[in-house]
């Protein structure tokens, strides 16, 4: 099975071709609920079978499982026909089952506390981890993971750690960057601003932007989606259903941003869904093709922690959506008017 790819060559390197539906590895790390070895390498194989050749994980996933797990799949494939991105900005500790991070997030996973670290030490290390974690001998992407205001709890916390990422790890960045060790840099976060802050001042390559440019949120069309267009710098999308919301539908329990879905979302997402089935389309369908119009997006990576996931995200890279569709959705002011 082939799917649609996207070329991007921001420094004439060569640049990196993304298959459009990547793979999200969070919810392998046993994010909400434990999963199986086999489960999880079912899960994966589906994947490759299907086509997919961008994988996104991270030490966070699972405290070190989500990249562990990759490492079966990826054994004796040829290196240059996938892309791999990982994560740099926290170094995991070994500690007790009682005192660990992530006891409500993240089940049946190693024993480790994260410590923030986004120095030029920090960074090395992470990636001499997490090379040893998956198995490889090089990575593609390295994003500094979470560098946003949701992980840090205030502006104050989030400049410094800005600063320490721009005076320190940035500079490590640019070195394997420049030794050819990785092909590109950038950040993994759920908010658009910092990435336009990192973007203002930086060489940054690509952006991984988790929930905020989906069918319910276009604010990234503001500044930071014209910026990247006009600068080459390529955007991945993470969490392209919101957390679930609008792969599930606005089902009572369903998911937006982590949490239960507040009234308002669960309106607004059956309203998106009543234009889709007046064209045919599955919700799931359009909010995964949704992003790909938009010229600097390179890859979409929803995550599948069991094969009915990753067979349905596999059906909505090949759907088939009528233009009139995105055009009535921004005719009931549920989608932008500038969005591609």
């Amino acid at each position: 099975m082939t799917l649609q790819t996207k070329h991007w060559d921001r420094l004439g390197n060569g640049g990196l071709t993304f298959t459009k539906l990547g793979m999200g590895m969070a919810p392998l790390g046993n994010l909400y609920r434990a999963i199986s070895d086999e489960e999880a390498h079912a899960v994966l194989t589906r994947a490759w079978d299907a086509g997919v050749r961008y994988y996104d994980t991270a030490p966070l996933y699972g405290l070190g499982l989500s990249e562990t797990r990759l490492n079966p799949l990826l054994r004796g494939k040829d290196r240059d026909s996938y892309v791999l991105s990982t994560k740099v900005g926290r170094l995991l500790k070994a500690t007790t089952q009682d005192n660990r991070d992530g006891l409500d997030k993240w089940f049946d996973v190693p024993a480790r506390n994260e410590i923030y670290d986004y120095t030029y030490d920090g960074v090395m290390r992470s990636v001499e981890f997490s090379l040893e974690r998956i198995g490889v001998d090089r990575i593609d992407i390295l994003f500094a993971h979470d560098i946003d205001l949701a992980n840090h709890g205030s502006q104050e916390v989030l400049d410094a750690k800005l600063a320490e990422l721009m005076d320190g790890g940035y500079h490590a960045l640019i070195s394997l960057r420049d030794q050819g060790v990785i092909k590109a840099f950038g950040a993994g976060v759920n908010e658009w601003q910092p990435c336009q802050w990192l973007a203002e001042r930086g060489d940054f390559d690509l952006f991984l932007l988790a929930g905020r440019y989906t069918l319910l949120e276009q604010e990234a069309l503001q500044s930071f989606l014209p910026l990247c267009e006009e600068r080459g710098i390529g955007v991945v999308i993470g969490g392209p259903y919101n957390s679930g919301v609008l792969a599930t539908g606005p089902k009572p329990g369903a998911y937006y941003n982590y949490e239960p879905a507040p009234d308002e979302i669960l309106k607004r997402v059956g309203a998106i869904e009543n234009i889709c089935t007046q064209h045919g389309v599955r919700l799931v369908d359009a909010a995964f093709q949704f992003p790909l119009h938009h010229p600097s997006i390179v890859s979409v990576i929803p995550g599948g922690q069991g094969l009915t996931e990753m067979n349905s995200n596999i059906a909505a890279e090949s759907a088939d959506i009528p233009t009139a569709l995105w055009s009535d959705l921004k005719v009931a002011s549920l989608l932008r008017k500038d969005a591609p």
